[in-house]
C-alpha cells in the first residue's frame, strides 16, 4: 500500500506553441519555442523577435538593444509568461512615454507563453507616420 508523504511535485508548465497578440490591431502569431528564427534584434523569443518574424512593426529605434523606449508595449494579459524584467529593461521602460505598472519593452521581454500586448497610442502614430 502506497504511503502519503504529503510532497507534492511541482512542475513548470511550458507552452511549446505560444500566441501572441499584438493590439489594438488585434494580430495574432503562433510559434514554435526554441524554433523561432532569431532576427538579431532584441532577445531571441522577445516580444520584437516574434514580430519581426511574423512582418508586423513593432518599432525598435536602438536595434532592439535596451537602449531606448520606442518598442514599449503595455501587457494586458499573460505577464507571468514573459521572462522577469531585468534591472536595465526595468531603469529603461521607466522612462518611456505613457509609461504605466505593466508596461515592458518588446525587445527585452522574453515569450514563454500565450500573451497579449498593446502598442501605445504615441507609438502607433509614430509607426503610422513612418518616423
Amino acid at each position: 500500500m502506497p504511503v502519503n508523504t504529503g510532497f507534492k511535485r511541482q512542475f513548470a508548465i511550458i507552452d511549446l506553441v505560444p500566441r501572441v497578440t499584438f493590439l489594438p490591431a488585434n494580430e495574432t502569431f503562433e510559434f514554435e519555442t526554441g524554433k523561432l528564427p532569431y532576427k538579431g534584434h532584441g532577445r531571441p523569443e522577445s516580444l520584437l523577435d516574434v514580430a519581426m518574424n511574423f512582418g508586423f512593426h513593432l518599432e525598435h529605434a536602438c536595434g532592439g538593444s535596451c537602449a531606448c523606449t520606442t518598442c514599449h508595449v503595455v501587457v494586458k494579459e499573460g505577464g507571468n509568461n514573459l521572462s522577469e524584467m531585468e534591472d536595465d529593461e526595468l531603469d529603461r521602460v521607466e522612462q518611456a512615454a505613457d509609461y504605466q505598472l505593466h508596461s515592458r519593452l518588446g525587445c527585452q521581454a522574453v515569450v514563454k507563453g500565450d500573451v497579449k500586448v498593446s502598442i501605445p497610442e504615441w507609438n502607433r502614430n509614430y509607426v503610422s507616420e513612418g518616423h
